[in-house]
């Protein structure tokens, strides 16, 4: 392979993870649009069934089936799809469904900061000086974005500052936390499509076990070609062919230059946000975005 080849292919990747970027950033409108309309449960069990209508035949194709799993993968498969994909979902839809899209999304860059905090906590894994001083930066900067820049008034009235959408957006955060931690380290043997799928229907289940509660609440009225098109775009585009070129970026120059590219989630959120739905891009958002992002890489250099 020659060089022009390299690095023709190397441009592809970088484009595809540019992609990605902005798929995912393009999550928060399309549940923004969603989440009024349809209950939270029903709405992510409606994005999983897509996604998992395309997973299936995927692994099939590319592995040639999904592998049995002993003991410890199912219950390592089953933590995924309860954490990343039940309590995730659950609390992504219900933030959106109180806050604009763009700054819920502001929230995606806090994922690293709160993954290393919990592995210092439950696996020891030691923090340095600079990733402290950067953890630190990334808080600050999601307690600007939190309070819209008012942290005096927030200190002094904490439930006025804070609401629900925000709170929901941290536990979205946690549940994925969760979810990379376990990954990690439980999933020995499977690949990325493999645990993906499994973690997907394990999800798919528990939302449908929820949803089921929610029959009462559900208008198929509400189910306006936006909505429909938002689902199939959460569900084909967020989950599936975003996963899919994010490990192709994974394999080609590694997971420490592909999560780079994870901080244009937010910049892309923010930025369809007030493309698409005509919302306000503040200060604090900016200004916050920025702290956030700046701790989050002095993290992970």
């Amino acid at each position: 392979m020659n060089v022009l080849t390299v690095q023709k292919n190397t441009l592809t990747i970088y484009l595809k993870l540019l992609a990605v970027a902005l798929f995912w950033g393009g999550t928060f409108i399309a549940g923004r649009i969603v989440a009024p309309q349809i209950p939270h449960m029903t709405a992510a069990a409606l994005r999983f069934m897509v996604a998992c209508a395309l997973l299936v035949p995927l692994a099939w194709k590319v592995e040639g089936g999904l592998p049995k799993l002993n003991r410890a993968q199912l219950h390592a498969t089953f933590a995924l799809g309860a954490t990343g994909i039940f309590l995730y979902n659950i609390c992504f839809f219900a933030a959106l469904e109180r806050m604009p899209a763009g700054r819920t999304a502001l929230f995606v860059a806090l994922n690293p900061i709160v993954t290393a905090l919990i592995l210092a906590a439950l696996f020891g894994e030691r923090l340095g000086a600079r990733r402290w001083i950067g953890i630190f930066i990334a808080f600050v900067g999601a307690s600007v974005v939190i309070t819209k820049g008012d942290l005096s008034g927030a200190i002094a009235d904490f439930s006025q500052s804070v609401g629900q959408g925000e709170l929901f957006m941290i536990c979205a955060i946690c549940g994925w936390a969760a979810y990379t931690i376990i990954g990690r380290h439980a999933l020995k043997g499977l690949s990325p499509i493999a645990a993906t799928t499994y973690a997907s229907l394990w999800g798919l289940l528990l939302l449908m076990c929820g949803a089921s509660t929610e029959w009462h609440q559900f208008e198929p009225r509400h189910l306006s070609w936006q909505v429909l098109a938002a689902l199939l775009y959460l569900g084909a585009v967020g989950t599936v062919i975003g996963f899919v070129w994010y490990y192709e970026g994974v394999k080609a120059i590694g997971p420490a230059r592909t999560a780079v590219f994870n901080n244009l989630i937010p910049v892309f959120g923010i930025g369809l946000g007030a493309l698409l739905l005509g919302e306000p891009i503040l200060i604090s958002m900016v200004a916050g975005g920025i702290l956030v992002i700046g701790g989050v890489l002095l993290t992970n250099r």
